[in-house]
């Protein structure tokens, strides 16, 4: 079974990805009304698969399992990471990108460690 300190990690991350998830969606509605459709949609499927992935990785089978998907949310969360600095960069919409960037920033360091915490104990 998994140690106690990956658990609270796990929880954890569930929280901040399912939050990152819900202002990722807010973002991806302020990008289609300035009729951003493209990387609005990439930079949503990214930004929600990284909680769909943390999701499917606590019904993980093994811990093999569980590590392999957790790495998937890893790479989706940096995946995110680089719409969100294209979409700023483009002068897309007018939002401060600062506090979703650092969310998801935080989001890949806490999978990072998860991921390598995990795949030590496989």
């Amino acid at each position: 079974m998994f140690n106690a300190k990956c658990l609270m990690k796990e929880n954890l991350i569930k929280t901040k990805t399912f939050n990152f998830a819900l202002k990722s969606i807010d973002v991806y509605k302020l990008l289609l009304a300035s009729n951003e459709y493209v990387l609005s949609k990439q930079f949503l499927k990214s930004g929600t698969s990284i909680g769909a992935n943390v999701e499917e990785a606590d019904a993980g089978y093994s811990k093999k399992d569980f590590a392999a998907k957790m790495s998937i949310a890893s790479k989706e969360a940096r995946e995110t990471l680089y719409w969100i600095r294209l979409i700023e960069a483009g002068k897309f919409i007018e939002y401060d990108f600062e506090e979703i960037k650092q969310e998801c920033e935080s989001i890949i360091r806490i999978l990072t460690a998860i991921v390598k915490t995990s795949q030590s104990s496989i």
